[in-house]
C-alpha cells in the first residue's frame, strides 16, 4: 500500500535536510507530503530541492494551527495509510517497512518507539501517558500512522488544539472502536528542545493541551495510571516539567478561551 508522509512543519531550516535525507531512502511506494506553515527561515527552499529531486516529494504553503495545517496535508495525500512525523526527527531506515507491515497485519492505528536525542537529562523523561479503553492514546504524533479510513471516520484532527491534537485524535479514534498497535522496531529519533527557555516553554504548552482534552472530553484523571507515574525516573528536570505544565493546564483554564471551540488557533 501507498504509505502518505505528512509533515507539518514551520522554522525547520536546522533539521528539515536530516529529516528528508532519512524518508527519500524508506521502501518504496511513498510519498512525502510536506506544509509549511510559513516559515520565516530558509526551510521552503531546503524542501523545494528535494521536490525538485524527487518525483514523490510534494511541498505546500498552508499557515494554521498544527491541525489545520496537517488536515491540509492529509487531503493532499493519495495512500491508504497516511503517517506523520516532526520536522525535528530522523526516521530509520526501515520505519517505513515496519509500519506497513504493521497496518497490512490488520492493525487500525500504528505507533513505533520514539528515542529522544539531545541532552541526556532530557532524554530520559517519559511522556506521561493517558490509556482510554484499555489504549495509551498519548503515543506522539511525530511517529504514527493510520489507515485512510480511521482518519475519515473521526473526521482527522481539531485544529482548536493549540497542543495535544494528536492526543485528542487518538482518542477519538479508540472511542470510535478503532485500535491501536504498537511496533517498537519502528524507530524515530527525536530531537529535545535545544535551550532550557525551549525547553520550559514546550513543557507550559503540553499542560495547556492537556487542559484542552479536558474541556473536550470532560475529566481524564482516571485515564492516568498514578503507579505507572510514579515508577518513571524523577530528578529535578521532571519536576521542573511538572510545574511548567501545571502552569499551562491552569493558566488555559482560568484565561482560555472557551468560546474560540471548533474555530481554530495560530499556532505558538
Amino acid at each position: 500500500m501507498l504509505v502518505s508522509v505528512v509533515l507539518n512543519i514551520m522554522n525547520e531550516e536546522r533539521n528539515i535536510a536530516d529529516l528528508l535525507d532519512s524518508l527519500v531512502i524508506q521502501e518504496q511506494p511513498v510519498e512525502i507530503i510536506v506544509v509549511d506553515a510559513n516559515s520565516k527561515d530558509r526551510t521552503r527552499d531546503i524542501v523545494q530541492r528535494y521536490a525538485d529531486s524527487h518525483p514523490f516529494v510534494e511541498l505546500y504553503i498552508h499557515p494554521g494551527s498544527r491541525g489545520d495545517s496537517t488536515n491540509f496535508g492529509i487531503s493532499q495525500a493519495k495512500g491508504d495509510i497516511i503517517a506523520f512525523t516532526g520536522g525535528d526527527c530522523i526516521a530509520n531506515p526501515f520505519w517505513i517497512k515496519e509500519l506497513r507491515r504493521t497496518l497490512e497485519g490488520g492493525a487500525d492505528i500504528f505507533a513505533g518507539k520514539t528515542i529522544n536525542l539531545g541532552l541526556n537529562a532530557w532524554e530520559e523523561l517519559e511522556r506521561v501517558e493517558l490509556l482510554h479503553k484499555g489504549y495509551d492514546v498519548s503515543f506522539p504524533s511525530c511517529n504514527m500512522a493510520f489507515r485512510r479510513e480511521v482518519i475519515q471516520r473521526v473526521g482527522g484532527f481539531d485544529s482548536w488544539f493549540i497542543t495535544a491534537e494528536d492526543i485528542d485524535l487518538n482518542f477519538r479514534a479508540v472511542e470510535a472502536g478503532f485500535s491501536i498497535k504498537y511496533n517498537p522496531n519502528a524507530i524515530i529519533y527525536h530531537r529535545t528542545k535545544a535551550t532550557v527557555y525551549s525547553f520550559f516553554r514546550q513543557a507550559f504548552w503540553n499542560g495547556t493541551g492537556r487542559k484542552q482534552l479536558t474541556l473536550k472530553h470532560g475529566r481524564l484523571w482516571s485515564s492516568y495510571d498514578p503507579l505507572r507515574m510514579f515508577k518513571q525516573k524523577f530528578n529535578a528536570w521532571s519536576l521542573l516539567r511538572l510545574i511548567c505544565a501545571l502552569g499551562g493546564y491552569i493558566g488555559f483554564k482560568l484565561f482560555g478561551d472557551r468560546g474560540s471551540y471548533g474555530k481554530g488557533t495560530t499556532r505558538s
